[in-house]
């Protein structure tokens, strides 16, 4: 297991930081000593969250697809305080619901803030991070893990982070920036709780298997996070058993494949016509900035 690193005096980017896990993960890397830039989409949360943060702080209103305006962040970041040593690309929406009647227009919007997002997020920070020998930690799931029915946008996104990061990882490492992928089952967010008002949704979610199906609370699974960016670690698991999903994740798709198919059956009509677009508080702003462009 790697060292510790402190982390005071260091800048830290968190994408997403106006609520949630990026909320909370602004505020304990804050209360250890690290200097926070905030982006987001909601400028009021993100200057409530920076301006209840121990040190320095500041915050920039951007949309994380945008590839000029994440550049300029970037460089106003540095700007500011002179250097970007750890950078998070946690901002991230969802949608659920069959696929067949999915709303074409939210599920491209998952796959482009979760997957594109933090591609695009790491192509802005990545010269200031090589300058630094910083890290670069992208939030994936469960989701990249375990591949299930009613959730193809946000799994295809987060499968796609997580090989985005690997790969990303053999590239730069030569350079002295260190890439993590960071794991998160079901843990008590606004998104969650969004996907959990539909009915159908939440009672798919409860007839997982043991403990995939519980909802986890946020601070625990946060405290994780910082953990492994104190250490810089290529693997970040937000609940303890993850670490084990991946020695069998290579059997995974047959087994959900299996037991999909027979809740699928169970809840028949119950499933037909059903439309869920993005989920959660998150979702709605994510909706509300493009709406209003």
């Amino acid at each position: 297991m790697s060292v510790r690193r402190s982390l005071e005096g260091q800048v830290a980017v968190v994408t997403g930081a106006a609520r949630g896990v990026g909320e909370l993960l602004a505020r304990k890397l804050s209360a250890r000593g690290a200097t926070l830039a905030l982006v987001g989409l909601e400028p009021e949360e993100l200057a409530r969250v920076a301006a209840a943060l121990h040190g320095e702080a500041a915050h920039w209103h951007a949309d994380v697809t945008d590839h000029e305006a994440m550049a300029e962040v970037a460089r106003e970041v540095k700007a500011r305080f002179g250097k970007v040593d750890i950078v998070v690309a946690n901002a991230g929406v969802a949608s659920g619901g069959p696929f067949v009647d999915s709303d074409p227009v939210s599920w491209r919007r998952v796959i482009e803030v979760n997957l594109i997002g933090g591609a695009v997020t790491g192509r802005a920070f990545l010269p200031v991070l090589m300058e630094s020998r910083g890290y670069f930690l992208q939030i994936a799931s469960l989701a990249a893990v375990t591949p299930a029915p009613m959730m193809t946008a946000y799994c295809a996104s987060k499968s796609g982070v997580e090989a985005f990061a690997h790969s990303l990882r053999a590239e730069v490492g030569h350079k002295g920036v260190r890439v993590g992928v960071g794991y998160l089952s079901w843990t008590d967010t606004d998104m969650v709780r969004g996907a959990d008002a539909d009915d159908v949704m939440r009672e798919l979610r409860q007839r997982l298997p043991w403990p995939s199906n519980k909802t986890y609370p946020l601070s625990p699974a946060v405290d994780r996070l910082v953990a492994g960016i104190e250490r810089r670690s290529p693997h970040v698991y937000g609940q303890w058993w993850l670490r084990g999903m991946q020695a069998v994740r290579g059997c995974l798709p047959s087994v959900i494949g299996t037991m999909g198919q027979r809740e699928m059956r169970r809840f028949g009509s119950r499933i037909e016509g059903l439309r869920v677009g993005l989920v959660g508080a998150g979702g709605e702003a994510d909706e509300k900035a493009r709406t209003n462009r």
